[in-house]
C-alpha cells in the first residue's frame, strides 16, 4: 500500500508557494495602488478607505497564508 503511494509523490511544489504569495500580497498591492490614485485625485476619503481595507487584508492574509506557509 505505501509502495503504491510513493508513485503519487510529486516533484516540485514551489508553484503552490508562489500562488499563496500572490493571494497574500496581490490584493493589498492592487488596493493600495488604486488608493494612491484616488488619494492624489479629489477622492481623498475613498483613498483612505482603500488604504485601510488593504491593511486589514494584509494583516489577515499574513495570519492565514503565513500559517499555511509556515507549516502550522
Amino acid at each position: 500500500m505505501i509502495f503504491r503511494l510513493l508513485f503519487f509523490e510529486g516533484g516540485d511544489y514551489s508553484i503552490i508557494v508562489y500562488f499563496l504569495l500572490l493571494i497574500l500580497l496581490g490584493p493589498p498591492a492592487l488596493l493600495s495602488g488604486i488608493g494612491i490614485i484616488l488619494f492624489r485625485k479629489s477622492f481623498r476619503r475613498a483613498g483612505k478607505i482603500l488604504f485601510i481595507i488593504a491593511g486589514i487584508y494584509l494583516i489577515v492574509g499574513l495570519g492565514i497564508c503565513g500559517a499555511l506557509l509556515g507549516g502550522f
